[in-house]
């Protein structure tokens, strides 16, 4: 199962990963989205589909 990171030095705070899988993301307290749940990729949430849509690139998976 793939683990999803969030880079937060290119995070933008834009969201776009949490409105496609908010099981796995969330604001932290700097306005920025981190990992709440790594099991949350491929059991309901496409992780893949956050990576390709994040638009700074901050979102990474690793085996």
């Amino acid at each position: 199962m793939s683990k999803p990171a969030v880079d937060q030095n290119k995070c933008t705070g834009c969201g776009t990963c949490i409105a496609l899988c908010s099981e796995v993301f969330e604001f932290n307290d700097e306005g920025k989205s981190h990992v709440i749940d790594e099991k949350g990729c491929g059991h309901g949430c496409d992780c893949q589909q956050a990576v390709d849509s994040c638009p700074v690139g901050a979102i990474s998976l690793s085996e």
